[in-house]
């Protein structure tokens, strides 16, 4: 793991906080997009974001990021937002989240999923190409 600036990632990382955003604002209204997409995409946004600066393993990453969301998502039972002294409505109670749900496990472990399988397709179309060369 080394400190590398990628502007690819970072573009990508943007396109996808704006997805997001979106979601929250302006889709808020279909209940599939809000409750379930945005938690699949948002270990997409987690990824993009760490890609962005720092060169490291793939494979451990997406693990690493689908190990956070759990423990973020199981602090949720615990209601670890009010216990850090955050307000409702504030950001970092938004943020952190304020409701567990075994769904949002599901979600997050589905949006692993994908994003390793684009990873890993991704990459062996890469090698693909390049021995093709």
């Amino acid at each position: 793991m080394k400190f590398q600036f990628s502007l690819k990632y970072f573009f990508l990382t943007i396109l996808i906080f704006l997805a997001e955003v979106l979601i929250a604002t302006k889709l808020s209204d279909i209940f599939f997009v809000r409750a379930y997409l945005g938690d699949v995409i948002v270990v997409m946004l987690l990824y993009t974001f760490v890609k962005s600066f720092i060169k490291v393993n793939d494979q451990k990453l997406i693990f690493g990021i689908l190990i956070f969301s759990l423990m973020v998502e199981f602090a949720q039972y615990f209601n670890i937002a009010e216990k850090l002294g955050f307000r409702p409505g504030s950001l970092m109670y938004i943020v952190i989240g304020n409701s567990f749900s075994w769904i949002d496990n599901l979600c997050y472990a589905v949006g692993c999923l994908i994003l390793y399988i684009i990873v890993k397709t991704t990459k062996n179309e890469n090698l693909t190409s390049a021995s093709n060369s």
